[in-house]
């Protein structure tokens, strides 16, 4: 692809820096109105027992899923915004975002927010506010393990999610013009301890607050971020699950935080589960950040795993840790005694998709070589990042050719439940004209 003139390049940088302060300043008049407001922001909310009367219906309805967005000033200024416009030209239930709020690394000199301080949250929080439908969100690998690093702040990345739970999931309802009621993990789950680990004091470099940057001390906390709701007959949860090794690799990882969160997660999965069992549920879908990798067929950064016991496969290359096998093995065992669809939607690898990645660990290979699928499972990969832009000074709006949403059609009475559209949004295709 050609790159942009210079003059295109100077418009694309004066058009940043006027939206630049008006999503800035859109995001504190969002915020400042949905806390005035209460709990159901400048629309309607539902509440528990709506929930609850809701649980039997099976009319027909749509979702939005995104995420991984914005990795860039053309994506954050122009893209978003634009994916928005669309979306709320919809008639949608709800929209989820599955994580990463921006990329991994912060961009010198950018004009919107790239880096972990507050301003990143506050432009994330406008976002989801301007959706019409609730607007559900689970935090992202880039918005809270990734804070650490240098060109990020840096921040301690556990403070940074207590960040996070704070601003985003500090009540049982979603975000959105319009609110949704959701249950929240408690310090318990079904009768089990299932604290998550919160930020007390860190150790070893400081950040740019003074904390630590390695692992200190903690609090024991609610996992606040992973929720659950149910909508016309279908069960619907969001786990904090990261992605590459989920907290125990990189700048400073911190693999007890990561422990303590995965035996919450196991937790809240095999919970919801029990509940839509108990609910007589069509189906159940999960949103979370990470792509475990569920076979040896990787596509980007994928783990590569052996398909039936889902051990990775070695050499493992160099930088590498388990992080997601204990879930896997675990969700394997809950899909196959559900009977009923189930999907699994990420982001991390940045690869739309939809497919049937997740196979039996029997019969064992010295018995028979081949593979069955989950006949059940359905993983469903959200668009995100692609950034063309060489840095802050060279916008290129090449960006926004991966600015797009992913909807899901659900019919209740159906057989297999979901059906999966990719939503090219027009105002951001930059190679074919939208027609």
């Amino acid at each position: 692809m050609k790159s942009r003139s210079a003059a295109e390049s100077t418009k694309v940088r004066a058009l940043i820096r006027i939206l630049a302060l008006f999503i800035l300043a859109a995001g504190i008049a969002e915020i400042m109105l949905a806390w005035a407001h209460g709990a159901d922001g400048k629309g309607k909310s539902t509440t528990n027992s709506e929930n609850e009367r809701d649980i039997h219906s099976h009319a027909k309805y749509a979702i939005g899923l995104w995420g991984d967005l914005p990795y860039s000033d053309v994506q954050a200024l122009t893209g978003v915004p634009n994916l928005i416009a669309d979306m709320n030209d919809q008639a949608l239930a709800f929209s989820v975002h599955d994580g990463d709020l921006k990329a991994g690394s912060g961009t010198p000199g950018s004009t919107s927010p790239t880096t972990c301080a507050d301003a990143k949250y506050v432009q994330a929080m406008a976002y989801l506010n301007m959706l019409h439908a609730p607007a559900a969100f689970t935090p992202g690998d880039n918005d809270w393990t990734d804070c650490d690093a240098a060109s990020n702040g840096p921040f301690n990345s556990l403070e940074r999610l207590d960040h996070e739970r704070t601003l985003f999931f500090s009540t049982p309802y979603s975000l959105g013009q319009n609110r949704l009621y959701q249950e929240v993990q408690g310090l318990e789950t079904n009768g089990l301890p299932t604290p998550c680990l919160g930020f007390n004091t860190g150790s070893g470099t400081p950040d740019v607050n003074n904390n630590g940057l390695d692992p200190g001390t903690y609090n024991n906390v609610a996992c606040v971020e992973n929720r659950r709701w149910q909508y016309h007959g279908v069960t619907y949860a969001t786990l904090n699950i990261q992605g590459s090794c989920d907290n125990r690799c990189k700048d400073h990882p911190d693999p007890h935080e990561a422990d303590v969160r995965q035996a919450a997660v196991i937790a809240w999965m095999q919970d919801t589960f029990r509940l839509a069992k108990e609910r007589k549920s069509v189906a159940v879908m999960f949103i979370s950040q990470a792509d475990p990798g569920f076979h040896n067929h990787p596509i980007e950064s994928e783990p590569i795993r052996n398909p039936k016991t889902l051990d990775l496969v070695t050499p493992i290359p160099a930088g590498v840790l388990e992080g997601h096998k204990a879930f896997l093995v675990a969700l394997r065992t809950e899909v196959k005694e559900f009977d009923k669809p189930v999907a699994y939607v990420h982001g991390d690898t940045h690869y739309f998709r939809v497919d049937k990645p997740f196979y039996d660990s029997d019969p064992p290979d010295e018995v028979n070589t081949g593979l069955r699928r989950l006949e059940n499972f359905t993983r469903i990969e959200t668009f995100g990042d692609n950034v063309i832009s060489k840095d802050a000074a060279h916008p290129d709006l090449s960006d926004l050719n991966n600015v797009h949403w992913v909807k899901v059609l659900v019919d209740p009475s159906s057989r297999e439940v979901f059906s999966i559209q990719p939503q090219i949004v027009p105002a951001n295709r930059v190679v074919v004209p939208a027609p």
